[in-house]
């Protein structure tokens, strides 16, 4: 390895661009879609993925405004560094590499669950090891070999929602199914709406979780040719896409399923055989549905892993770059690979996971209230970066002709979605507040995370005295950035 190496830009418009849509398209589509139909109804379940769709929409147009014109390892990190204070890039980008870290292990456990489905009496943790040596093999290869694989891991996941958009179509029509469905389904019980705002509100946050990995198109930026021009291309082509698969399947699957069906609830990667995906499958007559729906649910979570494992490793490397984590983590291969920034993440995701083992399952579910939270506390950093980043810009008189890409609906956008994850993140400990008993060990996991993001930020800030930039000393010229 070199003493200090540098990445390298091998990933290609084509592989980003397929990275871009299959980034947004998760277990939550999969899986979590039945809990939102069958909590809220079809109609609720349209409106929470459209609320997020909102959000997401800007979310993805102002981090691809400030990425395409600083494409550098360490994305929203090194913008928050940039644009926000030096504290809050610290923060970033370690919270950035702790939530998929996180993801990483979680993601592992649900991997060997899905191969528990075919082969119960093997150990889990062979499948998890197993897994684990796949995605080591892929990311050594470098960003070309992780980009080549992401590109066919994304294509299947796509291809999966759009043959049940299809099946789906043909039931509503009767061509399939034996029986058309129409959009009876649509108005039957409380359908469209069920349980008024309450219900919408409880669903809402899994619509959220179902879009996590929309904004990891900017962590890849480092290693993409023609970085500047192709990130905003790939989002462009891409966002509007992303969001009506979304809105067409959980359309679909709402006119194919009753919103009481019992199994919608039930859905999760332990019992894919209640997906409504499944069910649909199984609805429309194709044998083996759950075997089928069982190997998509696989190969979006090697998806998941792949990116989680890239991810952790890229921003370790820039971390490393920028001397806030040891200087081990910045070598590189020759083929601009930092292996060391690699083992170190797979190690910490293995040890997670191992460690979900121990006692009872309530350290998992730690580790998916933590994952999923993280998720929109790093949303909530790249919507206050973007909204300064702009507000600079103009203010020291740049003319947004000369970006690359400008974003829309500027300021309304960000504030939107600012105030949105906001309450989504509050709405959280609401919830839990609202049953008839309250679950304090999520609520402490999930408050735990948010101490988590908060105290490094303190830290940072008390030991180092580092102010917010003014938007007038916000230095535009230089492109290139540490934090």
């Amino acid at each position: 390895m070199s003493e200090k190496g540098q990445l390298k830009r091998q990933i290609t418009m084509r592989q980003l661009s397929r990275i871009t849509l299959g980034g947004g398209i998760g277990t939550g589509l999969f899986l979590a879609s039945g809990a939102l139909i069958g909590g809220a109804g079809p109609g609720g379940a349209l409106i929470a993925y459209g609320f997020i769709a909102v959000i997401v929409y800007f979310l993805m147009t102002g981090l691809a405004e400030m990425t395409s014109f600083m494409p550098v390892s360490g994305a929203y990190a090194a913008q928050a560094t940039k644009f926000v204070d030096p504290a809050f890039g610290f923060t970033v980008g370690w919270n950035s590499w702790f939530g998929w870290a996180v993801t990483l292990a979680v993601e592992l456990e649900a991997g060997a669950i899905v191969m528990g489905f075919w082969f119960p009496d093997v150990p889990s943790i062979i499948w998890s090891a197993s897994l684990l040596a796949i995605l080591l093999a892929i990311n050594l290869v470098g960003a070309k070999g992780y980009g080549e694989a992401e590109y066919w891991l994304s294509s299947i996941k796509i291809s999966s929602v759009l043959i049940i958009i299809v099946v789906g179509g043909l039931m509503i029509f009767g061509i399939l199914g034996g029986q058309a469905t129409g959009t009876y389904n649509l108005r039957i019980g409380e359908a469209p709406f069920v349980g008024g705002i309450s219900g919408l509100f409880s669903v809402i946050l899994v619509a959220g979780f179902a879009f996590a990995g929309s904004e990891m198109f900017a962590i890849t930026a480092g290693e993409v040719e023609n970085a500047e021009q192709n990130v905003p291309k790939a989002v462009k082509q891409i966002i509007w896409r992303l969001i009506i698969f979304y809105l067409v399947a959980t359309f679909v699957l709402g006119c194919v399923i009753p919103y009481d069906n019992p199994n919608l609830l039930n859905s999760s990667v332990e019992n894919v055989a209640m997906s409504p995906f499944t069910i649909l499958l199984d609805k429309s007559g194709i044998p083996f549905a759950a075997h089928l729906m069982n190997a998509v649910v696989l190969v979006v979570v090697l998806s998941i892993t792949n990116s989680g494992l890239f991810l952790t490793s890229r921003m370790l490397y820039a971390l490393a770059s920028s001397k806030k984590a040891p200087k081990v983590f910045e070598k590189t291969n020759k083929k601009g690979v930092p292996v060391a920034a690699i083992l170190c993440s797979a190690a910490v995701g293995c040890l997670c996971f191992l460690s979900s083992f121990v006692g009872s399952g309530k350290v998992y579910i730690t580790l998916l209230n933590m994952s999923s939270l993280n998720i929109f506390l790093m949303w909530l950093t790249i919507t206050i970066c973007y909204y300064r980043f702009r507000r600079g810009y103009v203010r020291q008189g740049y003319d947004l002709k000369d970006l690359t890409y400008t974003a829309k609906w500027f300021p309304a956008g960000p504030i939107f979605a600012m105030i949105a994850i906001i309450v989504i993140i509050v709405g959280q400990d609401i919830v839990l507040f609202m049953g008839e008993t309250i679950d304090w060990f999520s609520v402490i996991s999930i408050n735990l995370c948010i101490v988590i993001f908060v105290a490094p930020y303190i830290g940072y800030k008390i030991k180092h005295r580092t102010k917010t930039v003014p938007l007038d000393e916000i230095d535009y010229k230089s492109k290139e950035t540490t934090f």
